[in-house]
C-alpha cells in the first residue's frame, strides 16, 4: 500500500486536472452515504465521509480539535483511505487536507466553468485563511483572471495573502470588502461567519457568486438578497438541504425556496443544465463539500503515482 505526503498529492494534483476529474466524476454513478460525526473524546470531533463506484471504495477521516491550537498542533487532521474494489485491498493512504484543499477549490472552479462569465477576469477572495491561495489558483485555471483581490477582517492577514500570491506570480492585492465585491467578476468566500460578509446590494450584473465556508446552517456568508438575486446553484441538494446556512437563513427569511435551486453538480456536468443564462445574470454556487469530490481526486492521484 502507497502512502502520499501533502508534497505527493500536491505534485500529483494540479488545479485544473483535478477539475476534469470531478467533472468527469460528477456524470458516472457513484454512492455516496451522509456524512457521519461522532464526538469521540472530550472536545474531538470524528468525520467519517465514505463512497463508492464500481471501481474504487475510498474513505476519509477527519479529526477536528479546535484546542489543539493551544498546543500548537493543527486543529485538523485526516487521512483519506482508497481501495481497489477488484480486490477489496488497500491501495493508498494520503494526506486528507491537501487532498481536500485541493478538492474544494477544483469544485468550486468546476462550477465556474459552467456559471461564470466567459470573460471573467476579476477575481475577489473574501477569506484569506489556507484556502485563499487553492482557490485564487484553480478559479485562474478555468477562467481568464488577471486581478484577485482578497479581503479578510483582519487586513494584516489579507496582505500576507496577496504578497504571497504575487510571490508565484499572480496579480493580487488586498483590498476592502466591499469595495472588492463591487469591483469582481467573480466573488469567492471561504469563512467561518455566522453574519453576511457580501450584501446583494454590492454585486453587479454578471456576477458569479462562490460559497464555501458556513457549513452549518448557523453560518452565513451573504444576506437574503445575494441569494434572492441570483440563480442558485448547489454542489448536492441533500447536502445543501442540511447545512447550506446562507440558503437555510435566506429560506427562512423568506427570500428563497429550495425548489427554486436551478441544478447541481451532477445536473450541470451531466449537461442537464446548460449552467449560466446571459451575461447579466447573477449566479450563485453554494458548495457543502461531498465524499465523491474526495474520492475522484483521490483515484486521480494514486493513479498517477502508480504510473
Amino acid at each position: 500500500m502507497r502512502v502520499l505526503d501533502a508534497e505527493q498529492v500536491a505534485a500529483a494534483a494540479p488545479y485544473r486536472d483535478v477539475v476534469e476529474a470531478l467533472r468527469v466524476a460528477f456524470r458516472e454513478p457513484a454512492t455516496v452515504p451522509v456524512r457521519h460525526h461522532h464526538h469521540t473524546a472530550p472536545g474531538t470531533t470524528l468525520l467519517l465521509m465514505p463512497a463508492w463506484t464500481q471501481r474504487w471504495t475510498g474513505i476519509k477521516l477527519v479529526t477536528v480539535k479546535p484546542d489543539n491550537v493551544e498546543q500548537g498542533r493543527p486543529s485538523i487532521q485526516g487521512s483519506y483511505l482508497l481501495l481497489d474494489n477488484d480486490t477489496a485491498a488497500p491501495v493508498a493512504v494520503m494526506d486528507a487536507g491537501e487532498l481536500t484543499r485541493r478538492r474544494t477549490a477544483a469544485a468550486s472552479a468546476l462550477a465556474a466553468d459552467y456559471l461564470a462569465r466567459p470573460d471573467a477576469s476579476v477575481h475577489a477572495i473574501i477569506g484569506a485563511g489556507a484556502l485563499c491561495a487553492h482557490f485564487a489558483k484553480a478559479h485562474a485555471s478555468v477562467r481568464p483572471i488577471r486581478k484577485t483581490l482578497i479581503s479578510n477582517r483582519t487586513m494584516e492577514k489579507a496582505e500576507a495573502a496577496a504578497a504571497l500570491l504575487r510571490e508565484q506570480g499572480m496579480d493580487a492585492e488586498a483590498c476592502g470588502m466591499e469595495d472588492a465585491v463591487r469591483q469582481a467578476d467573480v466573488v469567492s468566500a471561504m469563512t467561518n461567519s455566522t453574519a453576511p460578509l457580501i450584501l446583494g446590494s454590492w454585486l453587479k450584473d454578471g456576477t458569479h457568486v462562490d460559497l464555501a465556508g458556513a457549513y452549518k446552517p448557523s453560518m452565513r456568508e451573504t444576506d437574503a438578497d445575494a441569494v434572492a438575486r441570483a440563480s442558485v446553484f448547489v454542489d448536492d441538494r441533500e447536502g445543501a438541504l442540511a447545512e447550506a446556512g446562507d440558503l437555510i437563513q435566506a429560506r427562512d427569511e423568506g427570500r428563497f425556496a429550495f425548489a427554486d435551486v436551478r441544478a447541481d453538480l451532477s445536473e450541470l456536468c451531466g449537461g442537464k443544465h446548460r449552467g449560466r443564462q446571459n451575461g447579466r445574470e447573477i449566479t450563485l454556487f453554494k458548495s457543502c463539500g461531498t465524499a465523491l469530490e474526495d474520492l475522484a481526486a483521490a483515484v486521480m492521484v494514486h493513479l498517477r503515482h502508480e504510473a
